[in-house]
C-alpha cells in the first residue's frame, strides 16, 4: 500500500512538471484575439488592483464608532 501510494504520488508530480506538448499552429499571419490583446500592452491589472482598494477602503464604513451605534443614543424618560 505504501509502495502504491509513493507511485501515485510520484506520478501526479511528473504529471504536472512536465508541460503538455503543443503543436504549433499556423494561422496563415493572422493573430489571435489573445495574440492582439497582449500586443496592446495595456496593463487592466493595475485598474482591477485600484478597484479592488477602493472595495477594501470601503469596508471601514461598516466599523462600529461607538458601543451605543443607534439613532437614539439615549433612552427617552
Amino acid at each position: 500500500m505504501r509502495a502504491h501510494r509513493k507511485a501515485a504520488i510520484l506520478l501526479a508530480f511528473l504529471m504536472l512538471a512536465t508541460p503538455a506538448a503543443v503543436p504549433a499552429q499556423d494561422r496563415g499571419g493572422i493573430p489571435t484575439e489573445t495574440q492582439e490583446r497582449m500586443q496592446q500592452r495595456f496593463d487592466y491589472d493595475l485598474l482591477w488592483n485600484i478597484l479592488g482598494l477602493f472595495g477594501l477602503l470601503g469596508l471601514f464604513g461598516l466599523k462600529r464608532g461607538h458601543t451605543e451605534d443607534s439613532y437614539h443614543p439615549a433612552a427617552f424618560e
